[in-house]
């Protein structure tokens, strides 16, 4: 052993004595815990799924799941708190051609690690047996997968760590989750699905820095506001500069600009800009899509109404 390398225990009391200096900031790599704080006595829990899924490209029509990472773990519903892991779930598959060169520089799977492997249908689904909600950091990227491979997915409430807390009222300056930990003093090797997991449960356990609250129970609470997708049907051409610095999107099936909304007066602002700034004004409609827990950050349809403006 290097006799220059100081010891655990040492490492520990420098961190610890540096820590107290306003000049410096400690970083501590991720250990993952199974245990956190006890329960109260009495108390309801639920069970909650983190997930993370490695894919061989972006679309869920032609790419596929190689990595599904999942940590079952319990938690309080009314104070958004972790308990403890039940269980951890880690497991590759073959997709059955190459897997591109451009995805294995991101998560480093290559084709001989995968080879001949499939991962358990049973398996994935026992877990998901008693499962109330399930978190992805981009859900919206991980759900139309894995509802592709497994159906069941389909039957469970989920959540987005992104697009569900407002980070940026938080005082955060990006929802990445690296950057995220960072903030906790965390670092950890991105890019493989049970790590992310891991570094994802670590993030739902701490407290948001404005509104103090564990960020778990921000994302349960938005489990009761119906996500809306509004999009600006028939808005002018010469507007799309303007809705894409809005951060709307083109759907090219729908033909139209859209936008996700988490809330009735965010939606109700949003038709309001919408008639001043695209529409000038003029008589126009638009579309509304309703997408409850079960639908939402999946790439299946809500309920779709027409409201005039």
């Amino acid at each position: 052993m290097n006799p220059l390398i100081p010891s655990d225990s040492e490492a520990a009391e420098m961190a610890a004595r540096l820590e107290l200096h306003p000049a410096y900031r400690v970083m501590r790599m991720l250990v993952p815990r199974h245990s956190f704080e006890p329960a109260l006595p009495g108390k309801r829990l639920l069970q909650g799924l983190v997930l993370d899924t490695e894919t061989t490209g972006l679309s869920p029509q032609t790419d596929q799941v190689i990595e599904l990472g999942m940590v079952l773990f319990e938690f309080d519903p009314e104070l958004g708190t972790v308990h403890r892991v039940v269980s951890v779930f880690d497991e590759l598959e073959d997709p059955g051609r190459p897997i591109p060169p451009e995805t294995i520089a991101v998560h480093h799977i290559t084709d001989e690690m995968v080879r001949g492997k499939r991962i358990d249908d049973a398996v994935v689904e026992g877990l998901l047996k008693n499962v109330s909600v399930v978190i992805a950091h981009n859900a919206s990227f991980d759900r139309p997968f894995v509802e592709q491979r497994w159906p069941v997915f389909e039957t469970k409430q989920w959540a987005c760590s992104i697009k569900d807390i407002d980070w940026k009222a938080e005082g955060l300056g990006s929802a990445k989750l690296e950057y995220l930990l960072q903030t906790l003093g965390i670092f950890y090797e991105a890019h493989r699905a049970e790590t992310d997991c891991w570094a994802l449960l670590e993030l739902l356990n701490a407290n948001l820095p404005q509104s103090q609250q564990p960020a778990l129970l921000s994302l349960l609470e938005t489990l009761n506001q119906p996500q809306v997708r509004l999009y600006a049907t028939g808005s002018p051409f010469d507007s799309k500069d303007t809705l894409k610095a809005r951060a709307y999107r083109w759907d090219p099936d729908k033909r139209s600009w859209h936008k996700s909304l988490s809330s009735d007066k965010a939606l109700e602002e949003e038709i309001d800009w919408l008639k001043r700034k695209v529409y000038n004004g003029r008589p126009a409609s638009v579309q509304i899509e309703t997408m409850g827990g079960l639908v939402r950050h999946s790439s299946r349809q809500g309920e779709i109404s027409v409201r005039q403006i």
